[in-house]
């Protein structure tokens, strides 16, 4: 598998992409994207666990269940959440508007939103919109569609990959957006994947909701799961390989390359959390089941005062043991190892549950770098799981007080 640079989802053969500027945005900046497969696409997905599901969710979840998708239409600027049928016939619309501008049918296009809730949708700007974004359509769309998905992000988020399936060049290519109100149960935030692999709808459904477990569901930037988050890959076998599922070796290299896709994908929406000045891994091993770790990674990745703590780049090792012992998984405190981590050096704090005799002024010039590695041993069974998240600033609480004006 090899990181292929400056490409987006529009390198993958066989798909087109377009973000424009609707007028959903104050600001001018493109708020609504499509991206479309001049072939049908298998389709597999991962939607929101809130019950206060946006209309888009509960379209999706309905069109999920076509053998085909072709088209995903998006907007930023809003995500027609909480806004009762208006809003449900308003998705809907979206969906055929699409279709009627691609010529496709309404029940192969799914729909995502993103933004304030309790808006409904400004459809006077919405729909010659989507006709706009369709007719701009283009292998070259890619990097458009993923500007026109942000919100309070500062970056776009993409990565593509290229692997080697049955001698043919398979591509796995990702845009997503995230910046706050993260912490998945499912997947998180809006991230759309493509890949023009041969691959069963079955097949891809199988490895693509396993590989949510170990990506966007190990991140957290403020403990707030939101009202739309998806994650959803489109397969359109243009690459002309033998199936996937065919031999154990062709899956193998196909989950490694969506691993590292899902993976990238998710560092980047921790490190661009809203406010942070720091990303942060927490690599949890020797744990009794793959659950109980990720479990505990995720309790201490999520907790606000670990979080806190490593913005003011205090060696808080009381607030890691306390995350560890409250979450929900088997652990014996007395056998736990905490260590900082980077490329400054690395400091044990804590050994069988118990503080050391540390080097306050080295662990303090770790933790004030921007990336930090928190090591937990539980020396408890034979499994590893890594959580990603980010440091809780000022300037969160600035974005967030100030969000809707």
């Amino acid at each position: 598998m090899k990181v292929l640079l400056n490409e987006f989802i529009t390198d993958v053969s066989g798909f087109v992409a377009s973000g424009i500027s609707a007028g959903l945005k104050k600001s001018g900046k493109k708020d609504l994207g499509v991206l479309y497969s001049t072939t049908p696409a298998v389709c597999a997905a991962t939607m929101t666990t809130n019950k206060s599901k946006a209309a888009p969710i509960y379209l999706c979840m309905e069109n999920m269940e076509s053998d085909y998708i072709q088209a995903i239409v998006v907007n930023s600027g809003n995500a027609n959440a909480c806004t009762g049928q208006e809003g449900m016939d308003n998705a809907y619309i979206m969906a055929a508007e699409t279709a009627a501008s691609l010529n496709i049918s309404k029940e192969s296009v799914l729909v995502a939103s993103t933004g304030v809730i309790g808006v409904q949708l400004d459809m006077d700007k919405i729909i010659p919109g989507i006709r706009k974004a369709c007719h701009e359509l283009s292998d070259s769309g890619g990097k458009n569609m993923a500007q026109a998905i942000l919100t309070t992000d500062t970056s776009i988020k993409t990565i593509t990959v290229e692997t080697s399936i049955g001698g043919r060049k398979v591509k796995i290519s990702g845009i997503a957006k995230g910046s706050g109100m993260i912490h998945p149960n499912m997947a998180t935030m809006l991230s759309f994947i493509v890949t023009n692999a041969n691959i069963s709808k079955a097949h891809l459904n199988e490895l693509f909701k396993e590989s949510v477990k170990d990506s966007y569901n190990m991140i957290s930037v403020d403990g707030d799961t939101s009202t739309n988050d998806m994650a959803v890959i489109l397969a359109n076998g243009t690459a002309g390989n033998p199936p996937v599922e065919e031999r154990k070796e062709y899956t193998r290299a196909f989950r490694e390359a969506l691993d590292y896709v899902n993976k990238e994908l998710a560092k980047m929406i921790a490190k661009d959390g809203e406010g942070a000045t720091k990303f942060i891994e927490v690599s949890v091993n020797n744990a009794y089941t793959k659950e109980d770790g990720r479990i505990i990674a995720r309790s201490v990745v999520s907790s606000n005062l670990v979080k806190a703590a490593m913005f003011g780049s205090d060696a808080n090792w009381g607030r890691i043991l306390c995350a560890v012992g409250y979450a929900n998984a088997e652990c014996d405190i007395s056998k736990v190892d905490i260590s900082f981590t980077n490329g400054i050096g690395t400091e044990q704090v804590v050994k069988n549950g118990i503080p050391l005799d540390f080097s306050e002024e080295n662990a303090k010039k770790i933790l004030c770098e921007s990336n930090i590695r928190i090591v937990i041993d539980l020396k408890n069974g034979d499994y590893n799981a890594t959580a990603w998240g980010c440091d809780l600033t000022y300037d969160y609480v600035r974005i967030n007080g100030e969000y809707r004006s």
